[in-house]
């Protein structure tokens, strides 16, 4: 979609009713499979890790139950760490990169920590390369109650009882090229609200907690991305993504305010990675590789500290 079209569903100026949100759910294809590129890859840890199914998405309960992979020497006296993964379905690198820490990287942390690790919050989202669910609503503006995301809700059922034991929750995200090119227009036309142009950062950056900040731990988990993906710069103004860069690679958002997923616990220390596997200096491979080096870093900095 060229950026002065208007978006094809709803009439400008107008939110979304029953209408609009069927007819954009209708253009939405199943691009890749859940069941192979994240069930089965669950399977093959369960000799290593306790699987854990923590809901079932009811608009598709047999395609789309949704796992978190825990510990398998849980311990009551031990701090958590949670990392989460597919939240928005269509950042396929958080999805890979949960899976590839849980496979090659968490092993020096167990009998430390407590991990549990959900990778795919949103498998509809996964399988239809989207940012919403099927419902035109963003996993990552409901973790709050009520929530009206069914995945966020199961999530926040998981967390709760582990919720003021968690000391590093890591959210693993990208930002695309196509949230310019569809998933802005497409908010703005479902808000009923002119789509504003902006521009995609180019590289890695962090979004820190603006109600309870901790420079020095993103700045840890910054130095050691850096070593596999570029970080990426501010713009013209100072800003990535419309927000003050504070440090290199780091903004701040109101986490519990906007309902986003790195709001679920108290966690102290807390971050949402972006990765940008569009970039022309970054290859899938990278961005994978990134995303494990932030939880391990995350992890090591909590653990030193």
């Amino acid at each position: 979609m060229a950026a002065h079209d208007p978006y094809p569903i709803g009439t400008p100026g107008q939110p979304w009713g029953a209408a609009e949100v069927s007819a954009w759910r209708a253009r939405q294809t199943c691009k890749r499979s859940y069941e192979t590129d994240v069930l089965q890859a669950i399977e093959t840890l369960r000799s290593r890790y306790e699987v854990v199914q923590y809901g079932r998405l009811d608009y598709h309960p047999a395609r789309y139950p949704l796992f978190a992979v825990k510990s398998l020497d849980w311990h009551d006296d031990l701090p958590c760490v949670l990392v989460t993964g597919g939240v928005h379905g269509y950042e396929t690198s958080g999805v890979l990169g949960a899976l590839r820490f849980l496979d090659r990287h968490a092993a020096p942390c167990l009998g430390r920590v407590n991990l549990i690790v959900a990778p795919c919050v949103s498998p509809w989202g996964y399988e239809t390369i989207q940012r919403w669910n099927m419902h035109a609503v963003d996993p990552n503006r409901s973790f709050r109650e009520p929530s009206p995301a069914q995945e966020a809700e199961a999530l926040m059922r998981l967390v709760a009882p582990l919720r003021e034991r968690v000391i590093v929750h890591v959210d693993l995200h990208e930002t695309t090229d196509t949230d310019e090119s569809e998933f802005r227009p497409a908010l703005a036309a479902r808000d009923g609200i002119a789509h504003v142009p902006g521009e995609i950062p180019d590289g890695f950056y962090l979004v820190d907690d603006v109600e309870q900040p901790q420079p020095a731990f993103q700045q840890a988990v910054i130095a050691a991305v850096a070593a596999v993906t570029h970080i990426a710069p501010s713009d013209g103004d100072g800003k990535i993504i419309g927000s003050a860069v504070v440090a290199p690679g780091v903004i701040r958002y109101p986490l519990k305010r906007l309902g986003l997923c790195a709001s679920v616990t108290t966690a102290r220390y807390k971050t949402t990675t972006e990765v940008y596997p569009d970039s022309p200096r970054a290859s899938p491979e990278q961005c994978v590789a990134a995303q494990v080096a932030a939880v391990t870093a995350a992890i090591d900095y909590a653990l030193a500290h």
